[in-house]
């Protein structure tokens, strides 16, 4: 268990939830200006949810927006970058990065641009992996016929996979059966993954206002203990599909500790415009304490979480 203190109170975050929301607020649907953003998400990091928040999700394209802003912080900023653009453009990010003070570089999120083979990728993912050592690499998996052949060149190698599951079209968003079977290649062949976009509620659900069917985190989770616990793409795509959140909340909670460090070293994290609605929620599900500094949780179905989207994300 992490316990975070803040004044009185001391909150549980279980290693099940340690790190798995990465802060994407300047992200769509969120849109947060970055003002806002940044000072926001360092208040996190002091909260009793602390625990529970990954680094803070910022794109390259942007990168001379920050120093003016962290110049006006207390603390450092551990970021996880996001490069659209690709391999060719992440040294120019690392030059701007290395002339910045108050930010701390965790991880980079790397787009595949049409036309990149996936041997030329893992070349260049070489080189990137030299100039930055001890960063987190994520690449984000496109869904096309490269997809097989990143995934199995990603296997025995340092580098992680990142799977988009939605966005602002219906096409965004991966079926249960295309998601399933993303999960089990990586689950079975120990690549680590994070996932991206359209996860705007803990449970499967269908947006009252699109009709997209959006994928819940939980389920991601769960689906990915299955996986590395030998389930077919078939059982893991029927518990992608599950819309019962007290029993996917009670499988998550009842799991060993061998099966959460299992679990978490496949399923890294999500990306979240709000790190407040997660939580409540988590809360409200029973998977992390309630205290006198978090939102009251709902005691029916909960609204408003909006998801890292977009093209830069």
């Amino acid at each position: 268990m992490v316990l975070v203190r803040t004044g009185a109170e001391q909150v549980t975050i279980s290693p099940l939830l340690a790190g798995l929301c990465d802060d994407a607020a300047l992200f769509p649907p969120g849109n947060a200006p970055m003002d806002a953003a940044v000072p926001a998400h360092l208040a996190h990091e002091r909260s009793d949810h602390a625990a529970l928040v990954g680094p803070f999700v910022f794109p390259a394209p942007r990168l001379g927006e920050l120093p003016a802003i962290v110049a006006q912080q207390d603390g450092e900023l551990e970021l996880s970058l996001t490069v659209p653009a690709g391999t060719d453009a992440v040294p120019a990010a690392l030059e701007q990065l290395r002339s910045m003070d108050g930010v701390k570089l965790v991880a980079m999120e790397i787009g595949v641009p049409d036309g990149q083979a996936p041997d030329a990728l893992l070349t260049a993912l070489g080189e990137i992996a030299a100039a930055a050592p001890g960063v987190e690499i994520f690449v984000e998996v496109p869904r096309d016929d490269r997809r097989p052949a990143i995934l199995a060149g990603l296997v025995g190698t340092p580098y992680s996979a990142k799977f988009r599951t939605g966005g602002v079209v219906a096409t965004a968003y991966p079926d249960e059966a295309e998601l399933a079977a993303a999960i089990h290649t990586v689950a079975t062949s120990g690549v680590r993954f994070k996932a991206t976009a359209g996860l705007h509620h803990a449970v499967r659900n269908t947006d009252p206002d699109t009709g997209f069917e959006q994928h819940g985190f939980l389920n991601l989770m769960l689906a990915t203990h299955r996986a590395t616990d030998g389930a077919t793409v078939e059982e893991i795509a029927a518990t992608l599909a599950d819309r019962d959140g007290t029993a996917l909340a009670g499988a998550l909670a009842g799991l060993s500790a061998e099966a959460v460090d299992a679990l978490r070293a496949n399923f890294r994290s999500f990306g979240t415009c709000s790190i407040s609605d997660p939580l409540t929620e988590l809360v409200g599900l029973g998977l992390v304490p309630r205290s006198s500094t978090e939102p009251s949780a709902p005691t029916g179905s909960v609204d408003s979480t909006s998801t890292e989207e977009g093209p830069l994300a």
